[in-house]
This record gives C-alpha cells, sequence and structure tokens, in this order.
C-alpha cells in the first residue's frame, strides 16, 4: 500500500474533483464517515457543509483541508467493506480519529485506489499538526496496516511495477466510460513516445494491453488501399467495440506514413537489449515442468508481457514480448528461432528444440539413416497428445512420465563402427650412434 497526502486551503476544490470522477462514472462514493445522513441522501452542499463547518472553527488555520489516497497492488482485489475498515484504521493511526472524511473509490486506473477527504480543525477548534505527517504517522500507519491485512507491501509492488508503463497511469480504455477519443490519444501518445517497435504489429502488442489497437482494415478495403490507419477500442476480449478513430483526426497525426518512419528510427539501438530477454526467458524455463501459464507468469514479475497471436480457431501461432524495463517490443522470432511461438510451446511441453527441424513446413526427426523414427521415439505420442490438448484448450496432462522418456539416453552400439577405427602406427626410435 503506497500512501500520498496532500494538504490545501480549499475544501470545495478537493469535493469537486473526486465528485467529477463520480459523475464520470470513474468513482463511487463509499461511506460518509462521522456524517449525521448516510451517503446516498448526501448532496454536494451538504459533504460540504459538515467539513466547512469544522474550518469556521479556526479562522487562523488557512491550509485546512487534507487530500489522501491510498493506493493498493494491482493484484489485490479488496470489498467495499474491507476498503471501509482500511481507511477507519488508517484515519486513526494518523491522529484523525473521529473526523469526519468522505470515501471516494476510484477506478480510473489499473491499480486499486481510494481517496480521503477531510479537514485538520477538530470539533473543539484545535488543529491537528500537518507538519511531517506523510513521513512519520503516515509511514508508521502504512507499514502497520500492511501487516494486519496482509496487503502487498509498497517496498514489493514498487519493484515489481517498476518496469510498467507510467505516463497512462496505467489507465485502460473501457468503452462507454470515458470519452473514446481522447483516452485513445493518451495511451497511443505515451506508447509512441516511450516503446521501440519494428512493426505495426508489435505496437499493437503494446497498445492492446491497455485495449486500443491499431487497424489497417482488409487487404480489399478502402482504407487499406489508400493506406489509411484507424484506432480502434477493444473490450476485456479483445473484440473491437465503438466506431474507430481515423490517425489523421489526432492532433499529433500518428498516420502510417509517421509510423514508417518510427520504425525506421526505432531499429537502432534495440538488439543490445535482445540478451537480456532471452536470459530471462530461459531463467524462467530453467528446471522444466513450466507451462505456458506459468512461463507468463514468472516474465511479468520481471517486467515483461508476452502477447499471444492467435487464429480463429484460437491456436497460438505468434508470440510478442512486451519488456517494460528496456521499453523494446521483439517479435519471438526476432530474439531467436528458439524464442518463437513454437519453439516456446515445445519447450512448455518439455520437448527440446533442437532436437527438430524444420523442413518444407513439416517437423522431421535428426536421425542417421533418413527412416523416419518419430514413432519409436519414446515419448512422441504423449508430447503430440500435449500439444493438441493445450490449443483445444483441455487440461495438460502430467509431464514428468514425457519428461523422464525424453531425458532417457539413446541406444548406443556395443562395437565402433570399422571406419570410424585408425589404426595406430608404430613409431620409429631413432638409434644415437655412440
Amino acid at each position: 500500500m503506497v500512501a500520498v497526502i496532500h494538504s490545501s486551503s480549499s475544501l470545495r476544490n478537493i469535493l469537486n474533483y473526486n465528485e467529477q470522477k463520480v459523475k464520470q462514472g470513474l468513482a463511487t462514493c463509499l461511506e460518509a464517515a462521522v456524517y449525521p445522513k448516510d451517503v446516498a441522501d448526501l448532496n454536494f452542499y451538504q459533504k460540504l457543509s459538515r467539513l466547512e463547518k469544522l474550518t469556521e472553527l479556526n479562522q487562523q488555520t488557512k491550509v485546512n483541508s487534507v487530500h489522501i489516497s491510498l493506493n493498493f497492488d494491482p493484484s489485490e482485489q479488496l470489498s467495499e467493506e474491507r476498503i471501509k475498515e482500511i481507511a477507519a484504521v488508517y484515519m486513526d493511526k494518523i491522529g484523525f480519529a473521529g473526523q469526519p472524511y468522505l470515501l471516494y473509490r476510484h477506478t480510473d486506473a489499473g491499480h486499486p485506489h481510494i481517496h480521503l477527504v477531510t479537514t485538520n480543525i477538530k470539533p473543539d477548534g484545535k488543529r491537528i499538526e500537518l507538519h511531517n505527517l506523510g513521513r512519520n504517522q503516515s509511514e508508521k500507519a502504512r507499514k502497520e496496516i500492511e501487516i494486519a491485512f496482509g496487503l502487498v507491501k509498497a517496498e514489493e509492488s514498487s519493484q515489481r511495477g517498476a518496469y510498467r508503463l507510467k505516463p497512462v497511469d496505467s489507465r485502460k480504455v473501457v468503452y462507454g466510460r470515458v470519452e473514446s477519443k481522447r483516452a485513445m490519444g493518451n495511451v497511443i501518445t505515451t506508447v509512441l513516445k516511450n516503446y521501440k517497435y519494428g512493426s505495426l504489429a508489435e505496437l499493437n502488442a503494446v497498445l492492446q494491453l491497455y485495449n486500443v489497437t491499431a487497424d489497417r482494415g482488409s487487404e480489399d478495403s478502402r482504407i487499406f488501399r489508400h493506406q489509411g490507419l484507424v484506432y480502434r477500442i477493444l473490450d476485456g476480449q479483445g473484440n473491437r467495440v465503438g466506431v474507430p478513430v481515423k490517425a489523421s483526426d489526432f492532433n499529433f497525426k500518428p498516420t502510417l506514413k509517421y509510423l514508417a518512419e518510427k520504425f525506421v528510427a526505432n531499429a537502432t539501438g534495440r538488439d543490445q537489449y535482445k540478451a537480456r530477454l532471452r536470459n530471462t526467458i530461459d531463467l524462467a524455463l530453467l528446471g522444466g515442468d513450466v507451462l505456458l501459464t506459468g512461463l507468463i507468469g514468472k516474465l511479468q514479475k520481471a517486467g515483461i508481457d508476452i502477447v499471444l497471436r492467435q487464429n480463429a480457431e484460437g491456436v497460438i501461432y505468434g508470440l510478442t514480448y512486451v519488456d517494460h524495463r528496456s521499453r523494446c517490443v521483439f517479435n519471438g522470432s526476432a530474439i531467436g528461432k528458439t524464442y518463437s511461438a513454437k519453439a516456446i510451446l515445445e519447450r512448455c511441453a518439455g520437448r527440446g528444440t533442437d532436437e527438430r527441424k524444420i523442413k518444407n513446413g513439416k517437423e522431421e526427426k535428426k536421425q542417421v539413416g533418413g527412416s523416419d523414427a518419430k514413432a519409436q521415439k519414446p515419448g512422441y505420442e504423449a508430447g503430440k497428445q500435449t500439444a493438441n490438448a493445450f490449443h483445444n484448450g483441455e487440461k495438460l496432462p502430467d509431464m514428468k512420465g514425457l519428461t523422464d522418456a525424453l531425458l532417457q539416453p539413446e541406444e548406443q552400439p556395443e562395437t565402433m563402427d570399422w571406419e570410424l577405427k585408425r589404426k595406430r602406427r608404430k613409431k620409429k626410435r631413432q638409434r644415437i650412434e655412440p
């Protein structure tokens, strides 16, 4: 949990900020603590009046408004009752026990967070000291609450999200919730400015993390024929929703021509980050028995997202890696054959990619003599069933038997081929005359 405290001299501005979020559908007022009425029965002026009456008791204090935000890790899904409980404990521990406050839950960011609006003037007219409140009381309260409620510690959360995209405020565009063009513009501007991508597919890998995609249309469409480009909003399942916005309609003109120039400019300086990506993937797969879902989870902890490219049947045909640390995007084959979709699926299934070779679009077993040894290879049928089960969405079978079979040594002939034998030649001894 991370706590941020702001103080000001205008209760109205603070309250208006949160109420505007409520009107936009981006926030909800959960509680009006120490108020005579329930929060559902209060209007804007009643909420404001309760706090202003306290500030009138101390005319000498100009900075009398407190605005606090409590930010939680994205993995934490807290109920309303849990949030209310945390807010009450926090206010008590920082010295605001008995003070009226308004609790807002905001949904305009990728991580759960709440806002608290209150005043530091008590009912007896005395002032609650705000000097070093964040460094002293708030920091102590934060650590105690993290332990008491089992929350992700701020230090761990900051390390986990250090490589995530910050300028977007982690906002995911949700059609119908915010103004479409403005929301898309914020995401597109930040991604184009901060990430290095070499193709439209790589660019879309980042945009899709924020429910936006750049679309050229089908090959027979008017947009495609005229080298046009539109941006669309995606829902949670990746489906296109709403009316597309032409690239030329944005002020910064992220057209196809502009992107082509960016592709060329981004080509320099990206290769140096491939080694980190390869090492991170290899380390995540070290030890075997790692399914694709497990690999995705491990890479996310290292600041890397995997974007799957699937066909209409749901079969994975491509992988794109988004490295939030280096801000570079790579298709799997761009960093090496062993990191392509096909190779990664094989490695996740427990099969070494160097056991097979690609020839004329088909896989053939490497062997001496030219005969097909697929059926004779232990574990082949099990590996084939595993791959089919993965693509069909079925539960994967136990990989232990397959792994043991693959680790068995090949049969070796008892005698060495006569062509490989070398006759030992006797070395002539040189005689030295006395």
